[in-house]
């Protein structure tokens, strides 16, 4: 499934409010997303305690170049379309919203 944005309805109903709370946060998030896109190699690279970069590369599926500015906004999934989606889930992350709060705290 391509990343798009969930529908307003849907993003009321799962929204969690709270996802990154510092750099140890960052790098569970950015970890959960490469075990969801099926890596089975991860290298973490952490420079400065995270304050200088937080670098995670894996061999997991990615995304398509023309996503990656996609999955910067909030609420933007490639996991579920519907709330239906939900009882069938088995990743870490379907809400959309670590990676545009990642951004909006990065430099």
């Amino acid at each position: 499934m391509r990343i798009h944005e969930l529908p307003v309805d849907i993003v009321n109903k799962i929204a969690a409010g709270e996802v990154v709370t510092g750099c140890y946060s960052v790098v569970k998030e950015l970890i959960e997303n490469a075990m969801d896109a099926g890596a089975e190699d991860i290298e973490v690279e952490i420079r400065q305690g995270g304050k200088e970069y937080i670098r995670v590369r894996d061999n997991g599926s990615g995304m398509l170049p023309d996503e990656m500015l996609v999955a910067l906004r909030p609420h933007t999934t490639s996991k579920i379309k519907s709330l239906e989606d939900l009882e069938s889930l088995h990743t870490f992350g379907f809400r959309g919203e670590a990676l545009s709060t990642i951004a909006s705290v990065s430099r």
